[in-house]
């Protein structure tokens, strides 16, 4: 898992290099790391979240799971890729068996997890993306320590 004792700030000007981001964040991660990816619709969790994939040597298309909620794939570690847009709160989370992944050795990667911050392991990852133009993004990294 990624340890750090501040949190790290990258200015991205394009979908390539917020990608880079991903890649690096995927170099960091161990069995178990559990990241949360945070920002408005369109500011590029997705992109975070295929960087990271990819960087796990998965070779299928990384989609967002807005419907299904959880994607599981498998590269050097297994990865689940949730997506919590469509949840209503932690009893849904809970109510879908979901709650046990967190504590899986898979990467669990989860968009929107805002909706279940009181239930979120201590040593959660945290990515927050925001939008500062067309293209470009703050991407703050922090969190991680065990």
């Amino acid at each position: 898992m990624l340890s750090m004792l501040e949190a790290k700030r990258f200015i991205t000007a394009s979908e390539t290099e917020s990608a880079l981001v991903g890649t690096q964040i995927a170099a960091t991660l161990q069995s178990g790391a559990v990241v949360s990816l945070r920002g408005p619709l369109g500011s590029g969790k997705s992109v975070i979240a295929r960087a990271i994939a990819r960087a796990l040597g998965i070779t299928e298309p990384i989609v967002s799971p807005t419907f299904t909620l959880i994607q599981e794939y498998q590269g050097t570690l297994p990865l689940y890729h949730m997506d919590l847009y469509r949840l209503q709160g932690i009893d849904e989370f809970e109510g879908i068996g979901a709650e046990e992944l967190l504590d899986s050795d898979a990467i669990v990667l989860i968009e929107w997890s805002e909706i279940i911050d009181a239930i979120l392991p201590k040593h959660t990852l945290f990515v927050s993306l925001e939008i500062t133009g067309a293209n470009q993004r703050i991407i703050t990294v922090e969190g991680g320590l065990p």
